[in-house]
């Protein structure tokens, strides 16, 4: 929600993409105006805008139920995938025993995320060097996870994402979760092209949204509940 900002750089890059059917902006109660932006971007393709509830689940869950492709990917509106993306997409989901996927990520300065949207991301290399260590802490954990984030461009069947309940409607958490539960029915691959990531988030709280982010999902599946974690999050905010 509240992504007027970066929506138009996402969607005049999802253009240059081949392969996809059609993109679908879904929007929790946004106060700045997002989905008249997304009606009036540079997106050349089918675009179905969808608003909700506030929640990534909820808005995650109603963007797939109004979409209308046998093959879902979900994206952040912070993020530019590669632009091999249907390639991997299709590639990895034929794979016997494979039941879903996602891309490594690259965290860049959020002000380098427009310029990249311009230029020719890399398909299997990072994209842009450099940044300071902790702005890709993630990225690391990202080349070896079966466990992708929600920032990681999933990806997946319809038939699958449905077998597994979608989304599970919680305060914190539901991309991990929903990765727990695909693994239960097979495997999550990794592409080897990366999707690049705004760091925003870390720039503004180097340090606390560096620790959490590496600390949080421990516990969560330690057994802490995700409505504590959540809890935990507004009270360091």
């Amino acid at each position: 929600m509240n992504e007027a900002k970066r929506l138009p750089t996402l969607l005049a890059h999802l253009s240059r993409l081949n392969g996809l059917y059609e993109v679908v902006v879904s929007d929790g109660a946004s106060e700045d105006g997002t989905l008249d932006v997304a009606m009036g971007s540079e997106f050349d393709g089918r675009l179905t805008l969808v608003e909700g509830p506030r929640g990534r689940a909820r808005q995650l869950n109603a963007g797939a139920a109004q979409s209308g492709g046998e093959l879902l990917l979900f994206l952040h509106a912070d993020t530019l995938p590669p632009l091999d993306t249907a390639y991997w997409v299709q590639r990895l989901l034929r794979q016997p025993g494979v039941v879903a996927g996602a891309f490594r990520t690259w965290h860049v300065h959020d002000a380098t995320l427009e310029r990249l949207a311009r230029s020719h991301l890399g398909r299997t290399d990072t994209p842009e060097p450099g940044g300071p260590w902790w702005l890709h802490l993630a990225d690391i954990r990202s080349r070896y996870t079966t466990l992708p984030y929600g920032d990681q461009g999933l990806f997946i069947t319809r038939e699958r994402f449905e077998r597994a309940g979608g989304f599970p409607e919680q305060l914190l958490m539901e991309d991990l979760e929903f990765s727990l539960r695909l693994r239960n029915l097979g495997q999550i691959r990794t592409a080897p092209s990366c999707i690049v990531v705004s760091g925003r988030r870390f720039e503004a709280h180097p340090l606390l949204d560096t620790c959490l982010v590496n600390t949080f999902p421990a516990l969560y599946r330690l057994g802490v509940p995700a409505s504590r974690l959540a809890n935990w999050y507004r009270n360091t905010r």
